[in-house]
């Protein structure tokens, strides 16, 4: 039986980030495991794993390695010496977003019928795509601060799939072997900015305002990523409920219709959009403060919680 592994970036004390396997409690670095294992078994190293994207880069390669790792881990146990070194409590070590700076940000807007029907917008027959940049985005714990320029700055669960091999023109029948796995993402907004034009961007791009997290949890751990119930809570107080099941244009759909576009590199992350329950179409509206806290529960894929700074 093969040890259950979610994949995190996380970093100790003065240390640079590193990926780790996430057992329950205790992360294990994969580089070090790696440096312990070696050449045991029948599976080849992968040459450089400090970073996610690094692993991302040869996914198809690197989950099988990854495969066998978990089964040593379960064959050994966690807590033999043979690991020592290399454990370590996740309570520990900062978790960081498990894709820090990823290729590409893409998130789908309206995603959600109830979602599309409280911003009073048409159900889409196309997908409706922005995108954010790579400074947006933060971890788990990092706070999301509101601009100087607005207050007007809202919440959106989402959930999130990360891509594990490079493509283009996918055909809708394999579009899922090239996802690697899931995460969460609060595609925060600025409201006042995102409504200025008919281009949402730069609503959107402020600094920390796509909280990532806490893992890449992979894709054979999730039976259908379709099935998924999503929450978002802020002060404690739950703002939206609904399941992935709502989804309007689902992922193999996404992956093969925004290929037709781009080319996909590993690493890439797609946000699929909010449910409702969003701060602007309440009476009245509630937006995020200094002070406040926000959390987001996938079921499968963890909890994201993130504090409320003023810049």
């Amino acid at each position: 039986m093969t040890a259950v592994f979610k994949l995190a970036t996380v970093s100790s004390l003065g240390s640079p980030p590193f990926v780790a396997l996430v057992f329950g409690d205790r992360a294990l670095s994969l580089d070090r495991a790696l440096n312990v294992w070696g050449g045991r078994g029948t599976h080849r190293r992968p040459l450089r794993v400090q970073t996610m994207l690094d692993l991302l880069a040869d996914w198809d390669t690197n989950f099988e390695v990854l495969q066998a790792l978990a089964e040593a881990v379960a064959s050994e146990g966690l807590s033999s010496d043979f690991w020592r070194g290399a454990v370590a409590p996740l309570s520990s070590l900062a978790v960081h977003a498990p894709v820090p700076r990823p290729p590409k940000l893409i998130l789908v807007g309206l995603n959600y019928r109830d979602h599309a029907e409280e911003a009073g917008f048409k159900i889409p027959e196309v997908p409706t795509i922005f995108s954010k940049y790579a400074n947006c985005v933060i971890g788990p714990g990092d706070a999301i601060k509101i601009p100087k320029v607005s207050y007007m700055i809202d919440y959106e669960a989402e959930y999130a799939f990360v891509i594990g091999r490079a493509g283009r023109d996918i055909p809708p029948e394999r579009a899922m072997e090239y996802v690697a796995g899931y995460t969460i993402v609060n595609d925060v907004s600025c409201r006042d900015y995102q409504m200025k034009t008919g281009q949402w961007m730069i609503g959107k791009t402020f600094d920390t305002f796509a909280p990532m997290g806490p893992y890449l949890v992979t894709r054979d751990e999730i039976a259908d990523p379709h099935k998924l119930e999503i929450s978002l809570y802020l002060n404690g107080q739950r703002m939206q409920h609904s399941n992935t099941s709502n989804l309007i244009f689902k992922t193999g759909y996404l992956v093969a219709y925004l290929s037709q576009v781009f080319t996909f590199e590993p690493g890439d992350v797609i946000s699929t959009g909010t449910p409702a329950g969003v701060g602007y179409t309440r009476k009245p509206p509630v937006f995020m403060k200094p002070g406040d806290l926000v959390r987001i529960e996938i079921e499968g894929l963890g909890t994201l919680e993130n504090p409320i700074e003023a810049a």
